[in-house]
C-alpha cells in the first residue's frame, strides 16, 4: 500500500511526459497579469468586475475542452487500434507463409526469410512513412539492397513493400507451392495490412478543422484574462496565484488534445511505433528459428 501511495505521488509530480514543459510559460504569464491586475486593485483602482464571469460561461468552456479532448484521444485509441492490427496480421501472415509455403529449391528457405523480414520492413515503413521521414539504414537490414535503393525513390515506401509481398505469394502460386485456398487467404492478410497503412494515412492526414482550434484558444485566452478581474475583489493579493492555477487546468487540457491528436510521433504521450516495430522483428527471428516439419508436438502427445 505504501509503495502505491508513493507511486501515485511520484507520478503525479513526474515532469517528463507531462504538458508542463509545454505551458509553463503562458501559466508563468497569467499569474503575472493577476499580480498586476492585484496592485491596480491595491491603488484602488475600478479593476474589479466580478459581471465579466458571465462572458463566457464555465460550462461553455467546460464543454469545449471535453470535446477537443476526446476527439484528439478517439485519433490516438485509434491509431492504437490500427497498430494492433498490423502487429496481429504480421504475425498471421508471417506464419502462414513459414508453415504452407512448400520449399522445393534449395534457396526457397532463403527467400521464405527474406518474405518475412519484408513483413517487418512494410512495419517499419509504413512508422517512417508516418513520420515523414525518408527510408534508413533501419529498413537496409530488413530488404535486399537493390530493393532498398528502389525503395528510397518511392512516393509511398509501404505500399511498395506490399507489393512486393504479394508478387512474392504469387510466384510461390505459380510454382504450385501453395494452392489457391492458401493464397487468397494470405492475400486477404496483406490486404488488411494496406488497409492499416490507409487507416493511419486517414488519421495523419485529418487534422482537427483549424477554425475550432483557433477558436478554442481565443476562448482560452479570454478567459484566462478576464479571470483575474473576475476575483481581485475577493482574492486580493491572491489573485495572481489562483489565476495561474485555473490557467493552468485550462491549458494543460488544451496541449494534452494538441499533443495526443497525432499519435505517430516521437512525444512522450505518442504511440511507442519503435517498440512495436522491434517486438515484431523478434516475433520473425524467433518463427524463423523454428523448423515446421521437425517442430511438432505430436511426437510428445
Amino acid at each position: 500500500m505504501n509503495n502505491e501511495r508513493f507511486q501515485w505521488f511520484k507520478m503525479a509530480l513526474q515532469i517528463k511526459g507531462s504538458v508542463i514543459t509545454a505551458i509553463y510559460r503562458r501559466v508563468i504569464g497569467c499569474g503575472i497579469f493577476g499580480v498586476l491586475v492585484s496592485v491596480l486593485y491595491h491603488f484602488k483602482l475600478p479593476v474589479a468586475q466580478p459581471i465579466l464571469g458571465s462572458v463566457i460561461p464555465s460550462i461553455v468552456l467546460g464543454l469545449l475542452l471535453v470535446f477537443r479532448t476526446n476527439t484528439a484521444y478517439e485519433r490516438f485509441w485509434e491509431g492504437r487500434k490500427i497498430w494492433g492490427s498490423i502487429v496481429n496480421t504480421v504475425r498471421n501472415l508471417s506464419r502462414q507463409i513459414w508453415v504452407s509455403v512448400d520449399e522445393i529449391n534449395t534457396n526457397d528457405k532463403d527467400k521464405k526469410i527474406k518474405a518475412l523480414k519484408l513483413l517487418v520492413g512494410f512495419a517499419v515503413a509504413t512508422k517512417l512513412h508516418l513520420r515523414g521521414e525518408s527510408v534508413n539504414s533501419e529498413l537496409e537490414e530488413l530488404i535486399p539492397t537493390s530493393c532498398y535503393l528502389n525503395l528510397k525513390t518511392m512516393n509511398n515506401p509501404p505500399l511498395e513493400v506490399a507489393f512486393w509481398i504479394s508478387d512474392y505469394l504469387q510466384q510461390q502460386y505459380n510454382r504450385n507451392c501453395i494452392n489457391s485456398y492458401q493464397l487468397a487467404a494470405m492475400q486477404k492478410l496483406l490486404n488488411i495490412l494496406v488497409d492499416n497503412l490507409g487507416a493511419c494515412e486517414r488519421i495523419l492526414k485529418t487534422p482537427i478543422p483549424l477554425a475550432y482550434a483557433i477558436h478554442l484558444k481565443q476562448l482560452l485566452l479570454l478567459y484566462c484574462l478576464l479571470l483575474p478581474f473576475q476575483i481581485v475583489e475577493s482574492l486580493g493579493w491572491w489573485t495572481g496565484f489562483i489565476s495561474a492555477l485555473v490557467s493552468f487546468t485550462l491549458l494543460g487540457i488544451e496541449a494534452i488534445g494538441l499533443e495526443i491528436e497525432n499519435p505517430f510521433g516521437y512525444d512522450h504521450n505518442d504511440l511507442p511505433l519503435d517498440a512495436i516495430c522491434n517486438t515484431m522483428k523478434r516475433n520473425i527471428d524467433d518463427l524463423i528459428s523454428l523448423t515446421p516439419s521437425v517442430h511438432s508436438c505430436e511426437e510428445d502427445m
